[in-house]
């Protein structure tokens, strides 16, 4: 293809340099999660390829040095890539291969007499980006899902079921429809909260599982062409041993590479959690509307100003930042499902659409991780609530009437309703005019505590 200038101070080289000339489109660089994976896994390929025999000592130890250097962040502006390149994401590999194949030479050049490595036969050895990418993808995905977002859901949750306990003798009325329901505890409210979080942190630790099966050793169509027998098992062994996570080769890997559905199972975890987190900071904002004019039953902690006009105003900002980083990450799990929708990435023994699938993916974790823990800090665990006022709208509901439904009737009840409606007293006072019950009668069932159940 000719000569390509490369940068003096580069450590990448003309594939590299030749990917930067093509590919000036968003200016968004692979995640920097993606790119350690890929260091890690070039990492674990030298020390396979070493207990083989297949690289010398000096040779491995140079790569694994290197590719240490990349997975610890020395390195990253020499990856000047943008996410939108070819959709198997060779220009990324091979962006890989060549900073780790100068680097490792750079240090052949001290201790063994000035040896090069070669960015292909040496750091891509029994590799094809096709196997490479699909690898570094499940990798990326299940630490970060690990030891990032599931500790932060897990956290949230444990909050979320602190309030539940501090909120149980709190009666409040429900609502469905956005309209007058019959009595619930507020710690029941929120117990269902907690337990909604906790699910998706379930949905994800299972998706960790699921991303534990590597693509790599299939090489370029699935069929391991140039991986030496026993090279994926061992190297995947070490990815394992050096992350604490039970990665293992593909049980299938024509599966594993011509389809993506391990991360779009991964995806679509992630949108649950998002789906969650946003449900629960919308009604916590709408049972904290007010403070007068709203619902008022719950406090947020005031965080900042909430108008550049109106004085004193405190708006739920949090809440409504977790809202709209939900919309990003549903957004997001809708780019990585058409990206493996076959005909569009997933076309016969290969998906071509990796880079963006990868992006979003991680977008998403890092999203979902750092709001999950504004959302309990600054937001769960300073809440207050309001017991007047939810005492209050519990006595106004017409919909205190249904416990009445078994005593006298449906249609008996329902005219109660309709006429303290009408009147605007409430089914107490109307009960008591009317005589219908004896007061201690009438008392006790209408004492809201005791129709929310345990």
């Amino acid at each position: 293809m000719g000569e390509m200038p490369v940068p003096a101070d580069a450590l990448y080289a003309a594939q590299t340099a030749r990917a930067v000339e093509n590919f000036h489109i968003s200016g968004w660089r692979m995640p920097r999660r993606f790119i350690a994976a890929l260091g890690l896994i070039k990492l674990a390929c030298a020390s396979a390829h070493r207990a083989a025999g297949r690289l010398g000592d000096l040779e491995a130890d140079a790569i694994i040095a290197a590719a240490q250097e990349v997975i610890d962040a020395r390195h990253d502006e020499q990856f000047p890539i943008d996410v939108f390149q070819t959709g198997s994401a060779t220009s990324t590999n091979m962006n890989a291969n060549e900073v780790i194949a100068a680097l490792a030479s750079r240090s052949l050049a001290k201790t063994a007499g000035g040896r090069k490595l070669h960015p292909n036969d040496h750091v891509n050895m029994g590799q094809s980006s096709n196997d490479v990418i699909p690898t570094a993808m499940n990798v990326s995905a299940a630490l970060a899902i690990h030891s990032e977002l599931v500790p932060a859901l897990e956290s949230l949750q444990r909050a979320l079921a602190d309030k539940a306990r501090e909120f149980d003798a709190v009666v409040k009325i429900g609502r469905t429809h956005l309209m007058d329901a019959v009595p619930v505890r507020l710690g029941q409210e929120f117990s269902g909260y907690a337990a909604q979080i906790d699910y998706a942190a379930t949905l994800l630790r299972r998706a960790v599982a699921d991303l534990c099966e590597l693509p790599l050793g299939g090489t370029a169509v699935g069929t391991g062409l140039n991986a030496p027998a026993g090279f994926a098992q061992a190297a995947c062994q070490e990815i394992a041993k050096r992350t604490g996570l039970p990665f293992r080769e593909a049980a299938n890997h024509f599966a594993e590479q011509a389809s993506r559905d391990r991360v779009l199972a991964a995806s679509a975890a992630l949108r649950n959690a998002a789906v969650a987190m946003g449900k629960v900071a919308s009604d916590i904002r709408l049972m904290a509307s007010g403070p007068r004019c709203g619902l008022g039953e719950l406090t947020l902690p005031a965080t900042q100003p909430g108008s550049s006009i109106m004085p004193g105003k405190v708006n739920p900002v949090i809440c409504e930042s977790v809202i709209q980083v939900a919309c990003q990450v549903i957004g997001c799990d809708a780019a990585v499902a058409a990206g493996c929708t076959g005909g569009v990435g997933g076309i016969l023994e290969l998906n071509v659409a990796m880079p963006m699938m990868a992006n979003n993916l991680l977008t998403s974790i890092q999203l979902l991780t750092a709001v999950a823990g504004v959302f309990e800090h600054k937001a769960i665990r300073g809440l207050a609530v309001n017991v007047e006022r939810c005492e209050e709208l519990v006595e106004q509901s017409l919909a205190m009437v249904t416990v009445l439904a078994p005593r006298l009737g449906y249609d008996t009840a329902a005219d109660l309703a309709k006429q303290a409606h009408k009147t605007g007293k409430t089914i107490r006072e109307l009960l008591t005019e009317k005589a219908l019950l004896a007061p201690e009668e009438l008392a006790k069932l209408l004492d809201a505590r005791t129709q929310t159940g345990e």
